[in-house]
This record gives structure tokens, C-alpha cells and sequence, in this order.
């Protein structure tokens, strides 16, 4: 399982021209899932994102989490993160999970995330989204459990 997290000053996915997720200071999270995922991936990666220090702290220091600034995330469902990449110049899906998994697998990311007690918003699974993100920094991590 995949989360590339992108540390942002604002986020929104629209869908059809419906506004489906969007917060304030917080985590884009673009979560990818491969075959061989389960449910405690999905709750190590969770706890991985939320814990992750990549706010400032008085000093100007990423010494901050998510939780830690009062921040929101946006969950929003990104198969090409399990892309093969290695050969040519098309990737290939073969490393992404079924459909069905990877989407039972990302609401329950969400909700491990909702869980905490964290504000969490979410794009659409499989959908066609565009995606607004005002980037701070620009803060980008890939993390993989």
C-alpha cells in the first residue's frame, strides 16, 4: 500500500462538477493499492500518515503531524502509484489490486483515518477527479508499508 502525502495550505477533488472533498491546512493523500494488501497495511499506513512529521514547529523545524496542527486530510484513490514504470514507455497495471479490493481497502483507510478523529474528506473511488491542491512548501512524501 501506497500514500504519496503532499503537505498543503488548501485541497479539492470535484467530480462531475461536485465538490466531493476539500479542506483547509492538512495531507492530500493519493493512496495507491497493490495485490497482497490488507486490512492491517491499511491501518500501519494510516497510523504511518497521520504520524508523519511535515509541519513546522516554532523553530521552522518538521517536527509537527497532521494531528498535531489541528490539520484535515483528503484521501483520494490513485491506482497509477502501483504502476510499473521500469520498462518502455507505458506502464503497467499488473501490481494494482482488483477493483473491489483496492476500494474496500481504501474506505478502510478512511475510516481509520476518521477514527482518530481526524477531519477526513475523500475524493470518489475509480472516478474521473480533478484534483486542487494549493502544495506548502512543496512538502512531498512517499510512503509505503
Amino acid at each position: 500500500m501506497i500514500a504519496l502525502i503532499q503537505r498543503v495550505s488548501s485541497a479539492s477533488v470535484t467530480v462531475e462538477q461536485n465538490i466531493t472533498g476539500e479542506i483547509g491546512q492538512g495531507l492530500l493523500i493519493l493512496l495507491g493499492v497493490e495485490k497482497g494488501d490488507d486490512a492491517a497495511k491499511a491501518k500501519r499506513l494510516c497510523e504511518k500518515v497521520l504520524g508523519y512529521r511535515v509541519f513546522s514547529d516554532e523553530q521552522g523545524k518538521m517536527n509537527l503531524n497532521v494531528q498535531q496542527v489541528g490539520g484535515s486530510v483528503l484521501v483520494v484513490s490513485q491506482f497509477t502509484l502501483a504502476a510499473d514504470t521500469k520498462k518502455g514507455t507505458r506502464a503497467g497495471f499488473s501490481r494494482g489490486a482488483d477493483p473491489a479490493d483496492a476500494e474496500q481497502l481504501y474506505d478502510l483507510f478512511s475510516d481509520y483515518c476518521r477514527q482518530t478523529g481526524i477531519n477526513t474528506q475523500n475524493g470518489v473511488f475509480a472516478a474521473d477527479m480533478q484534483v486542487q491542491l494549493n502544495n506548502d512548501g512543496p512538502v512531498t512524501f512517499w510512503l509505503q508499508v
